[in-house]
């Protein structure tokens, strides 16, 4: 028998543009008042005089259509399920258990919070921590400052991510854990030595993708593994996700989230969350193992498709080509304003070229991360040249571009992946010092992206920031602090989103970046029931007040406020 649900008395969004668009500063938000669904499907959207309704209503008493339910949204606004267009699904999980220490303003922070939580986590056989930013250690860190803070007779590793995941910096029995003394320079990465070559215990950039990430999924059991990914499902339901792009797909991610499927499926409800992949592609010796990695994402394409496993599926590639600005580790053009330093690329243009065609030429999408604005200049003209406008290539981040580069994006249709939570003002204070204020006014610039022409997906990063979709909304509309209410700093105000533009590359850009607008990101008839119920305030300055009433996939509630 057919469910069928309608929605009255509600603010239901409709998208004022067609996928690939952007909806401009100054649009307003348009709304229907009801919504009808059958199954997992949207049957009409409209009003409750269109004849779908009273049809729908009269039908309701035969045995075949079953009845209506109708739930009064009470003037709340019901929104198209937001995907999250750039985060890290497996790593997110196992970050809700680990210790954050985001709050932490100094090494002393820091070592007195990992001290007090040793002291009442006594059985836990790894101390793992994340939050950690450059800009608390100024003066640098080393494993010396990580020892010494067990509970006595104790000496477990203790692991520390920063904020971005670029870095990891561990203790000494951390060094012994991950076995670093006997590691290897990698292409990309540091591993940071003292004057004898010993291991200090920080690993940077390729080095961290290359030995830590798996170290990490290696000392977690598979159990742990699908109890990470199904706690970051269910976080992700509770603030108004029903999609997400893993934007670091790797293979104890992909086993895990394969596992996890087949549980589900033997139960007959599948993972409620549409996940789309992007295979991570780390810097490798030569040409020939870079593409190696490519075709094993080709490998998994054939299997993991829309057609296939339209709700899991690998999209594409993605090549980290640069570090952050935090870590000095961001290709710039000019050197680094505190110490004259110049980054060397992860990846040159002659190294991304090959892995490039080769993804492009099999149909696969590639994303390549890039934030300082001589990266951003060296990918967009390896995008330009050898990726197919059709593929719909992305950039991720896109934090310091310049105004050519802006420009040269929108008009080659390449997607701007953004991460507004990045431009809160309160986690930008060294950006000054590390870039000079002449170049802290092209942070950001969101509004060149949209106004030149660039389809825009909105994402969170997390678990490198926090993921909930309208914090990330309030920071692309007003410039200003979400983790800092209080504030009235603004980053660059005139490169920031309209709301309505916002909310819209939030479900629909994200989508539309990753193929799969026909099917999810609107609210119109033959679109998955896909949606979140929301109170909030349509004023940008208000945003930060909304709040997540329930979530719906697939035509069912999968989390309500009330609950």
């Amino acid at each position: 028998m057919a469910k069928t649900t309608l929605f009255t008395n509600g603010r239901i969004f409709l998208s004022p543009l067609r996928p690939g668009q952007n909806a401009g500063l100054h649009t307003p938000p348009s709304f229907a008042s009801c919504l009808l669904v059958r199954n997992d499907t949207i049957l009409h959207v409209g009003s409750p005089q269109d004849e779908p309704i009273p049809t729908a209503l009269l039908s309701s008493s035969s045995e075949e259509e079953g009845e209506v339910e109708t739930i009064d949204l009470a003037g709340h606004s019901l929104l198209p399920g937001f995907i999250d267009g750039h985060m890290h699904l497996m790593i997110m999980g196992q970050s809700l258990t680990k210790l954050d220490l985001g709050s932490c303003k100094s090494l002393s922070d820091i070592r007195s919070t990992i001290r007090s939580y040793a002291a009442s986590h006594p059985d836990v056989p790894r101390i793992l921590c994340r939050g950690w930013m450059h800009s608390m250690t100024p003066d640098g860190v080393t494993a010396k400052d990580l020892d010494g803070l067990d509970m006595d007779g104790k000496d477990r590793p203790i692991l520390v991510d920063t904020k971005d995941l670029h870095s990891a910096w561990c203790n000494t029995a951390g060094i012994r854990d991950l076995g670093a003394q006997e590691w290897k320079h990698v292409p990309g990465g540091t591993i940071e030595r003292d004057a004898e070559g010993k291991v200090t215990g920080v690993f940077n950039e390729a080095a961290n993708i290359t030995y830590v990430w798996p170290y990490l999924a290696r000392v977690a059991t598979v159990e742990e593994r699908v109890a990470a990914i199904q706690a970051a499902v269910e976080a992700y339901h509770s603030v108004g996700y029903t999609g997400a792009i893993d934007m670091a797909m790797d293979e104890g991610a992909w086993d895990a989230l394969q596992e996890l499927r087949r549980r589900s499926s033997s139960e007959k409800q599948g993972i409620p969350l549409r996940i789309a992949a992007y295979w991570l592609v780390k810097p490798g010796k030569d040409d020939e193992e870079n593409v190696r990695q490519v075709e094993r994402a080709i490998e998994l394409a054939r299997q993991f498709n829309s057609e296939t496993t339209p709700d899991c599926r690998i999209v594409g590639v993605k090549v980290i080509c640069d570090g952050i600005i935090d870590g000095c580790t961001a290709g710039l053009s000019e050197p680094y304003e505190h110490n004259g330093h110049r980054e060397v690329p992860l990846w040159t243009a002659e190294q991304l070229e090959p892995v490039v065609k080769r993804a492009d030429e099999a149909g696969l999408q590639v994303a390549l991360h890039a934030i300082g604005d001589e990266t951003i200049k060296t990918v967009l003209d390896v995008l330009i040249a050898h990726a197919s406008p059709e593929r719909r290539p992305r950039v991720e981040h896109l934090e310091l571009s310049s105004e050519r580069d802006a420009e040269r994006l929108g008009k080659a249709g390449i997607t701007a992946s953004i991460q507004p939570v990045h431009a809160d003002p309160a986690i930008l204070r060294a950006w000054p010092k590390l870039l000079g204020t002449h170049r802290c006014g092209r942070a950001f610039a969101y509004r060149e992206f949209a106004d030149h022409g660039a389809p825009l997906a909105l994402g969170s990063d997390a678990p490198t920031a926090p993921h909930a979709p309208l914090p990330n909304v309030y920071v692309g509309a007003t410039r200003r602090s979400y983790r800092e209410p209080d504030s009235q700093t603004t980053v660059n105000p005139h490169f920031a989103l309209g709301v309505c533009e916002a909310v819209a590359a939030a479900s629909q850009g994200v989508a539309y970046s990753c193929r799969d607008e026909n099917r999810i990101g609107r609210l119109e008839k033959g679109m998955k029931a896909d949606f979140t119920i929301v109170d909030m305030d349509w004023e940008k300055e208000k945003l930060k007040e909304a709040k997540v009433l329930e979530t719906w996939f697939d035509g069912k509630k999968v989390w309500s406020a009330k609950n």
